[in-house]
């Protein structure tokens, strides 16, 4: 019988908000198999120098993105023989948010090799199982916005809360009640006030916020 040395690699959903809707990095394929296709970042596990798989993740898209990113989470495990047409393959997926101004910031060896793609209209052809990894990782995101975790990844430094408001929005893919929203924020620990810090337009002058010291994403939801 042979022995299967099986193919282990960490595969990223980036996401980000882009026109008030959520969006994910896609990159486009130079090599087989399915050149020309689209497919999250990743990379394969390297046992000599990669730490974990976690460690593997943050390098492809250190190589991939050239951008700093605040939060990056694993999702889920897929695995198995079809997945790959190089032989069995383990994939571990992670989630990773990054704020919108940020975003610029991504590059590929070519520009027309990246793109933003609205993860509610995936029209470009998707390499291996990604579709379903984006579909997964979407919804653990949203699920831990349902269980009023806050975004705070996706926003920059500091932002109002109309901002804050929007960019749930495009998560749950949904508008949200004004008064309920801020409702529910009135007892948020995740937000600070900057003092004297206000947006100025042709509305009432918004108050900026900022994210509590030490606020992490990965609270626990299950």
């Amino acid at each position: 019988m042979k022995e299967l040395f099986p193919i282990v690699a960490a595969d990223v959903a980036l996401f980000t908000v882009i026109d008030e809707a959520l969006r994910v990095l896609l990159l486009q394929r130079d090599n087989e198999p399915q050149a020309g296709a689209w497919a999250l970042p990743g990379a394969l596990l390297k046992p000599e120098t990669d730490l974990s798989l976690e460690h593997t993740a943050r390098r492809a898209l250190a190589a991939k993105t050239r951008v700093e990113i605040p939060h990056l989470e694993q999702v889920s495990v897929f695995s198995g023989p079809e997945r790959d047409p190089r032989g069995y393959s383990v994939g571990v997926l992670f989630y990773a948010l990054l704020p919108a101004d940020q975003a610029p910031a991504v590059a590929g060896a070519k520009a027309a090799d990246v793109a933003w793609s609205n993860v509610a209209h995936l029209k470009r052809p998707i390499a291996f199982d990604h579709r379903e990894m984006i579909a997964l990782a979407t919804t653990r995101l949203r699920q831990k916005v349902e269980r009023l975790i806050l975004p705070l990844h996706l926003l920059s430094e500091k932002f109002t809360l109309t901002q804050l408001q929007r960019v749930c929005e495009a998560v749950m893919g949904t508008r949200l009640d004004k008064s309920s929203f801020r409702r529910r924020l009135r007892s948020e620990q995740a937000l600070v006030e900057v003092p004297g810090d206000f947006e100025v337009g042709a509305n009432r002058p918004a108050q900026f916020y900022r994210a509590a010291r030490g606020f992490r994403f990965d609270i626990d939801i299950e």
